[in-house]
């Protein structure tokens, strides 16, 4: 039986070694589906609420938020009840947001694994992702359960959330490669990724709309690639209407270039993980 042998060379940044990179990581899909589901399971290992923690972290937030944004602050929701205005964006935010979180101790997290046996270590950062993904489809239940109860009817504009999603798990899984990376350089970067976060959501429409940001104030606001997601989710799914195409087409350029980039970069350093792990 010939066995697989891998040759680690030199970092390069050419197009030809991304493309094995590449090859090389969909061989080892099974390896990613194992990790993902390893991930999962300890998530809620021993935890008596089990899978209902992927329900009851969003919408524990979602209570919060609608006794401050609108009984207090009094959020625009251009005529949808706040509670299901606030959840179409906070849905996707959630996944964002805990797929970086896990992502970035991701690398320090496994380095007894790293230290024995080789794979393409990409893979530690991408499982958080889809388990986040996973979370994400878990929780969409309460989502569809709030829309039934106010009388909201999907149409076809719906299916403008597939981009949507498709583009926020590309823009995620470039910023976890970088922010794992980081990581395992420098440990500030864990700890100060709770406030970041916190900072990068209310820079974002996900208790309010973009509409309530001042017009002169748009165009800087714009440049965070979430704005083009959580509208063009939030107004596919509440309001049936079509996105700002322009602006989700810059948020695709960005997420993909953001993406290539990082993955360029993780390959760059992968060779040298362990010495600084």
């Amino acid at each position: 039986m010939t066995r697989s042998v891998q040759v680690i060379r030199p970092p390069s940044f050419s197009m030809w070694a991304m493309g094995q990179h590449l090859a090389r990581l969909v061989e080892c899909r099974d390896l990613v589906y194992t990790l993902t589901l390893h991930r999962i399971s300890v998530r809620y290992k021993q935890s008596v609420l089990g899978y209902f923690w992927a329900v009851l972290h969003p919408v524990l937030l979602l209570l919060l938020y609608t006794m401050i944004f609108s009984r207090l602050a009094a959020v625009p929701t251009h005529g949808a009840p706040y509670a299901v205005f606030a959840f179409t964006a906070l849905l996707p935010w959630t996944f964002f947001s805990n797929g970086l979180s896990g992502a970035t101790i991701g690398l320090p997290a496994h380095s007894n694994l790293m230290s024995k046996v080789y794979f393409p270590r990409e893979i530690l950062p991408l499982s958080y992702v889809l388990a986040s993904f996973l979370d994400f489809l878990i929780a969409s239940v309460v989502l569809a359960a709030l829309m039934f109860y106010y009388g909201f009817r999907l149409t076809a504009s719906a299916l403008w959330i597939i981009p949507a999603m498709l583009t926020l798990t590309v823009f995620l899984t470039g910023i976890a490669l970088i922010a794992s990376v980081l990581q395992a350089r420098f440990r500030d970067v864990g700890v100060a990724m709770p406030l970041l976060l916190q900072v990068w959501m209310f820079a974002t429409p996900v208790v309010y709309s973009r509409a309530s940001v001042p017009q002169g104030w748009r165009h800087w606001y714009d440049l965070n690639p979430l704005v083009a997601i959580m509208e063009t989710f939030r107004g596919a799914l509440l309001h049936s209407a079509l996105p700002d195409r322009m602006l989700l087409a810059e948020c695709l350029a960005v997420s993909l270039l953001v993406a290539a980039v990082s993955y360029a970069w993780f390959k760059h350093v992968e060779a040298t993980l362990m010495d600084v792990i």
